[in-house]
């Protein structure tokens, strides 16, 4: 794990990228930020946690990071460890998290609840939607950092996702007065979705998803396809996180819009 500090004092705001080895769009941001050489109104660290499975170009070596949380020092894999030492770094920090998907080009940030301040930073990024975990966040950094919003910036190893992640540090670091170079984005309203059930998918050679993320879709639609037989929706819902091939045994997620915006 690789951690810059920038500022001056005892940080209490934190970005994390490389979660996942296969996306580098939050390292490439962190490093335009040090290039740059801003000034910094208060300390940050800036921290590139899975190193290992970023250098090996794979989501993780021997369990997904972000289902491995909080950790155990003396866990039997890298990720355990690795979980439980992020956990320390992390402990009172404000945190945003950078990932990419497979799934949907824009970015959009995940909360645990839309509430307090994960809800302010949000409504202070340039996103297209915000996501509470609702029953899925068994294992993920939210299990360690109570204060955090994590960010999908775009499409997996896009220059794209990477300009979008070195935009929405700023935003971050300016929302949080770790940066002073322009005033924080002014408050936005964002829709609120809640995820609500996996997507399962079985064993196939071709899979092909239909429809757009966070764009309703009714109940008796085809959304999907299994080797060319289409998988029909049973109730209405709104996709989140689906594709094809982003995760092995499902789509993704279904999810319920709220009736409130932020």
């Amino acid at each position: 794990m690789r951690i810059e500090q920038v500022g001056d004092g005892d940080p209490e705001i934190a970005v994390v990228a490389a979660v996942h080895g296969d996306e580098p769009c939050g390292v490439r941001g962190i490093e335009r930020l040090l290039d740059a050489q801003p000034d910094f109104e208060r300390a940050a660290k800036l921290i590139v946690a899975n190193e290992e499975a970023l250098a090996a170009e794979k989501r993780y070596l021997d369990e997904d990071l972000n289902r491995a949380f909080p950790g155990d020092p003396n866990g039997e894999t890298h990720e355990s460890r690795l979980a439980a030492e992020l956990t320390g770094e992390l402990e009172g920090c404000t945190t945003l998290a950078l990932h990419s998907t497979q799934s949907y080009e824009h970015p959009f940030a995940i909360v645990r609840e839309a509430t307090g301040v994960p809800l302010e930073l949000a409504s202070q990024l340039d996103v297209a939607a915000v996501v509470e975990t609702g029953p899925f966040d068994d294992g993920r950094l939210f299990e360690s950092v109570t204060q955090l919003v994590e960010v999908e910036c775009g499409y997996q190893g896009s220059d794209r996702a990477a300009d979008n992640a070195a935009r929405l540090i700023r935003e971050f670091l300016r929302a949080t007065g770790v940066l002073a170079d322009e005033p924080p984005l002014d408050p936005r309203e964002h829709p609120v979705f809640r995820l609500d059930d996996v997507v399962p998918k079985s064993e196939a050679e071709e899979y092909e998803v239909f429809v757009t993320n966070f764009e309703r879709v009714e109940a008796g639609d085809p959304f999907a396809a299994v080797d060319g037989e289409y998988v029909i929706a049973d109730e209405e819902f709104y996709p989140v996180l689906l594709s094809a091939y982003g995760y092995e045994d499902v789509f993704g997620y279904t999810a319920k819009k709220r009736d409130v915006s932020v």
